[in-house]
Formats: C-alpha cells, structure tokens, sequence
C-alpha cells in the first residue's frame, strides 16, 4: 500500500475538513494522521492529512480528481509519496557542527532527506563530505564575483534537482534575487541573540553580559536578512559559573539541534507559510522518535 501526504492552504469557510476527508475515502484511502489550523486573524485555513491508499490509486489519479474540490475552495493543495526523500544541498562555510550533524542524522535514517550536493565558500569540509560519498563544490565569494558564485550556486542546485537549500552556518549574505527565487525553500540558522549581539563572536559578548538564556532560531531566508518566517527555536540554560567556551560548546549544540528539527519539519511538509510567520504542525507518531536522540 502507498503511503501519501495532502498538504492544503486556502481561504477558510465550512466543509473543508468533510470535503477531503469524503474525497479520500471515495478513492479508497484511509487517514492515518490529520492535523488542521484555523488563522482566524488571517482567514486562512492550513492542512495536512496522511493516508494510505489501501486500493493502490495513483498519486497522479489522486491529483487530477482533486481539481474539482480544489477550485470548490481556492485550495493551494499537493500530494506528497511518503517514502520519496526530498532532495537538500547543505552550505557550509567554517564552523561545520550543523553539517557534521544534519549529516549524521541522514546517515543512520533520523532525517528524511537525501542530501545531493555539499557547497562551500571554503574547502575544509571537502574530506567529510567526500567520505560521505555526496559531491562537494567549492564556489568562492567575494564582492566583486558574488553574482557569478550565486549563479554558480544555483547551477549545482538546479543540475541536482534540490527541493531545499540548507545554510549550515554558511556566512555569506544571500542577494535579494536568490532569496526571491527560492522563496520558501532556503532554511537558515542562526543564535537568539541577534539583534543584541551581532558580529563574529556573539557567544564571547553573551558572556561578557552574564546573560542567562542562549538559544537559536531557524527560519526560512528572506531578502530581510535574519528576519524571514520563523520554523523552529529553542534554548539552554546558562549561569555565572560556565565560561566563555561553555556559552560556546552549548550554543553549538543547540543550533544543530533546532537545524535538524527545522529541516525533519520541512521534509515532512509539516510547515506552512502564512504571511511574515510559519504554521507548523506536530510531528506524526512514530516519525519523530529518531530525531529526539539529539
């Protein structure tokens, strides 16, 4: 039996949750998992439903017999296959904790991606990627090539197929044209800190504040920099008595962690843009566990 996922996005009025949920079972499929949000502030309405299509229908017979209750609502629908990976290219630069972690979690199966292309602006990544048997290119940017780099950069997208760019801690600002056409597509990470302490070294200046939170946020890349649709975040505790190196070490930690929650979200299309912020929806039974061990 062929496990699907339906994701919806349309304006909000009744019938919609009875409308798929008779569509499907029309078509011989059974719910396995549904998750549904009203924005009452927006009008807008957000779904996402799995099953199981017990008789073996076709995603593409699926997509062509839901035209008619797609344009009965305005939907913005897709079918998903559950077992097809979705293509990623990872970015890195000089600090490679996400890489080496979002790398880890593909390999022992924590993370439902296949990652096709590793780039960076450096090559000291080049051996891990290469033993992980995944292309690596190096793309130099400075500000005189950085049109031709993103060019670059988007040919090795494009050429591997990627449904999703993953900024690793990859420290280039993106330009305006690339962050508009991957819009919803490029996830980044980056420390809580910011806007307080910016610059090369924030953890050193949290430390030098005696703050007591450290903490990162992922977000989808807007031409806003640091400012695009929040996905995922999370903290830790620190106090007086952890030094400069701690905030570090911790910090790093955290950043993988809510990287790879952001990227297992996404892949599992559990993540819809509702203007400036994200509706995301829980993690279906079972698919998560994995993920947790970080």
């Amino acid at each position: 039996m062929s496990r699907y996922a339906l994701t919806v996005a349309c304006p909000s009025t009744r019938g919609i949750v009875a409308a798929v949920s008779a569509f499907l079972a029309e078509h011989g499929c059974n719910i396995t998992d549904s998750a549904q949000y009203d924005d009452q502030g927006t009008g807008q309405f957000f779904m996402r439903v799995s099953f199981v299509a017990e008789t073996g229908a076709a995603l593409a017979t699926l997509e062509a017999d839901m035209a008619e209750v797609g344009a009965r609502f305005d939907m913005d629908y897709a079918f998903h296959d559950e077992a097809s990976k979705m293509k990623v290219v990872i970015m890195v630069s000089r600090f490679g904790h996400c890489l080496n972690d979002l790398l880890y979690r593909v390999r022992i199966g924590a993370l439902p991606i296949e990652v096709v292309a590793v780039i960076s602006n450096h090559m000291d990544y080049q051996k891990v990627v290469v033993n992980a048997d995944i292309p690596f290119h190096c793309i130099k940017v400075t500000p005189e090539n950085k049109p031709e780099a993103e060019a670059a950069i988007m040919r090795v997208v494009e050429d591997a197929g990627a449904d999703l760019i993953v900024l690793a801690r990859y420290m280039q600002i993106l330009s305006d044209e690339m962050c508009q056409k991957m819009s919803g597509r490029i996830i980044n990470i980056h420390h809580s800190f910011l806007p307080s302490f910016k610059g090369a070294n924030p953890y050193k200046q949290a430390f030098e504040r005696g703050v007591k939170l450290i903490g990162a946020t992922s977000h989808y890349v807007t031409a806003d920099l640091d400012e695009g649709p929040i996905i995922e975040q999370d903290i830790v505790r620190v106090s007086h008595a952890q030094s400069a190196a701690d905030y570090v070490s911790l910090g790093r930690d955290v950043e993988a962690q809510v990287l790879a929650r952001a990227v297992h979200a996404h892949a599992h299309r559990r993540v819809f843009l509702n203007g400036d912020k994200t509706v995301v929806f829980p993690a279906s039974p079972g698919s998560y566990s994995s993920e947790r061990m970080g």
